[in-house]
């Protein structure tokens, strides 16, 4: 597991027996499931939505002491995050995730499907044992909300006339979705009032939306081994990002280079270099900012004790990945 810098060592504990407990929670009695799973928690990871779930429950129980329900969600958030990697790996046709062979790569593209199904159902099971049905309601839209991004990224491929909403939109239903509602559930956990909960709900939203642009910009400008897969991925298999949108308005020959898929041979690198040399990056960049601003203002509002500040510099880790 990769360490996220400044966060309250109070809760490190608690990520190392999650870590531990993933395995154990996925409990596939079949041999290759469970080799499946055992694949994919292996390759680590930030651990950054458990983090983020851990970070709420301190912020809003009152003798700062996570429950064992938040610890559950905190589980369960990064198993549904976990299944929805595996058919998104899937469906891009990617070969590589975290720096080792993808599910459907090391298994095969029917166990990766069988295994991310499993995971999602594992992942529910565990929802319904906590008892809690506004949390469940929360936390099991998102599943759906993943389908929806997939269906709206998968209708859009190669389609030049997509715009920075659009892209805002898909955004959400692939990754700010889950953190928002996992936000929002921990402090439910906490039985904090309406408000509170919408604004912690407010911040995991903007803090996914801002996450995914900075990705977005790493697969254009990172290198393989940071990204843990090949740079420019999303380009090659028609995910056009907000990078290359805001580049569009700049660089038309970026028009015959969608039109014709990036078939040849040198197609991913020219429009990488089309992109860099606009200012596609900067204006996504700027538009992560103010994400990163609205999710500490919502933050703000939530008047959290000090894992606040843990949350914050969750949000500047964020936006400082490109440096």
């Amino acid at each position: 597991m990769t360490k996220i810098p400044h966060i309250l060592p109070t809760i490190e504990k608690d990520l190392l027996i999650l870590e531990q407990n993933l395995k154990k929670m996925v409990g596939a009695k079949h041999p290759i499931l469970y080799a499946a799973a055992e694949h994919l928690f292996s390759a680590g990871g930030k651990r950054i939505r458990p983090t983020i779930v851990l970070l709420v429950a301190l912020s809003t129980t009152k003798e700062i002491h996570i429950l064992p329900e938040h610890k559950r969600l905190a589980e369960i958030t990064e198993i549904i995050h976990t299944a929805s990697l595996v058919h998104d790996d899937v469906v891009d046709e990617c070969q590589i995730r975290r720096g080792v062979d993808t599910v459907h790569s090391a298994f095969s593209t029917k166990i990766a499907i069988l295994a991310g199904d499993f995971l999602f159902a594992q992942s529910s099971w565990y929802l319904a044992n906590l008892n809690n049905l506004e949390v469940v309601k929360i936390i099991s839209k998102v599943i759906t909300d993943f389908a929806e991004g997939e269906i709206r990224q998968g209708l859009t491929n190669f389609d030049e006339t997509v715009s920075i909403d659009n892209y805002i939109d898909k955004s959400f239903y692939k990754t700010a979705s889950l953190i928002a509602a996992s936000c929002k559930g921990a402090a439910m956990l906490s039985e904090t009032n309406i408000s509170t909960q919408n604004n912690f709900y407010l911040y995991g939203k903007h803090l996914g939306l801002a996450f995914q642009i900075i990705d977005d910009i790493l697969d254009i400008i990172g290198s393989n081994s940071s990204l843990g897969k090949p740079a420019g991925s999303d380009l090659k298999n028609g995910n056009l990002t907000a990078p290359l949108i805001f580049a569009l308005e700049e660089k038309p020959k970026l028009h015959h280079l969608i039109d014709r898929e990036f078939q040849k041979k040198d197609d991913i690198h020219i429009a990488i270099e089309m992109i860099k040399n606009s200012h596609g990056i900067q204006k996504s960049y700027d538009l992560a900012q103010e994400h990163i601003q609205a999710s500490l203002q919502a933050l703000n509002r939530t008047n959290s004790n000090k894992a606040q500040e843990s949350l914050a510099n969750i949000s500047n880790y964020i936006i400082n990945r490109l440096y």
